[in-house]
């Protein structure tokens, strides 16, 4: 057993029963699987959130490989994105402690602590109303620009995201009232548990990243001019360039994006017809 607690939750949670008192802990959930748990809870006022897996069993196992879909095997995987982020320079969450007990990847349980990103949303959320009450230009063009300037330094250090959603971009709220918007807003990713980390990322699966990232954008009133500032800020290329060399690329993003809208909501899209219309 491995178990690694900051001093200020050992006093709570003691040696020799923390792993146990962990796995069974009360707390708000924010998201519940046969198998996985996520909690929030409080110590002396501060907020953490606990992301707890438990084994899943061969059969499950089984039913992932021939599904061709890659196990999750408790808090590893997450672990090593967090700290994989941290060394690249992308804003994420804090780990401050984490647990893993077994030796069977069927069997094993295992939990991560994380500090509870304060006066954060979800960018799903701050854009929601964008259509009917459009933001300043200088605060979309940041967000854009931010959000493609963190995709590129993933994808660019081998690292894909795989549900590489605008609901898993947390906007720190603080950062808005900063004088220079464009240098210092900070969004934090999250929802690492899946997240793919190689020497080059495959072409497949940056196209998978940008598509979701596209497909969860799409009701939020971009423009035609809002991709392609995406695009030239993620490429660091001319837009002339861009669709010159990489028409075929945006294209497979565009397609597969429109087929995950159209598989959710049984319609195509407003902005589909103004992708790459001249």
């Amino acid at each position: 057993m491995v178990l690694e607690l900051p001093p200020e939750l050992q006093k709570y949670f003691g040696r020799e029963k923390a792993f146990d008192t962990i796995l069974s802990l009360k707390g708000k959930v924010f998201r519940e699987q046969k198998n996985r748990r996520t909690l929030f809870f409080e110590k002396d006022g501060k907020g953490y959130f606990v992301k707890i897996h438990r084994g899943v069993g061969w059969k499950e196992i089984l039913k992932n490989l021939f599904s061709l879909r890659l196990p999750i095997f408790g808090v590893r995987n997450e672990m090593r994105a967090i700290r994989r982020l941290e060394d690249l320079g992308v804003d994420t969450l804090k780990m401050v402690g984490f647990g893993i007990r077994g030796i069977a990847p069927a069997w094993l349980d295992s939990f991560i602590i994380t500090e509870a990103l304060e006066n954060t949303l979800s960018l799903e959320d701050f854009c929601r109303t964008w259509p009917s009450d459009p933001p300043d230009f200088s605060l979309k063009l940041s967000i854009v620009k931010k959000v493609a300037e963190i995709a590129r330094r993933l994808h660019q250090n081998g690292v894909n995201h795989r549900d590489f959603y605008i609901c898993h971009s947390l906007l720190d709220l603080t950062t808005l009232n900063l004088k220079d918007i464009s240098q210092g807003l900070r969004i934090y990713i999250i929802d690492l548990h899946r997240v793919q980390i190689r020497n080059k990322t495959p072409k497949r699966w940056i196209i998978k990243d940008l598509a979701g990232l596209f497909f969860s954008s799409m009701d939020i009133g971009l423009t035609q001019r809002d991709l392609f500032r995406f695009m030239r800020e993620y490429r660091g290329k001319t837009l002339r360039d861009i669709l010159k060399e990489e028409a075929s690329f945006w294209m497979a993003v565009n397609k597969r994006a429109t087929k995950l809208y159209k598989k959710h909501f049984c319609r195509l899209p407003d902005i589909y017809v103004r992708i790459f219309q001249a």
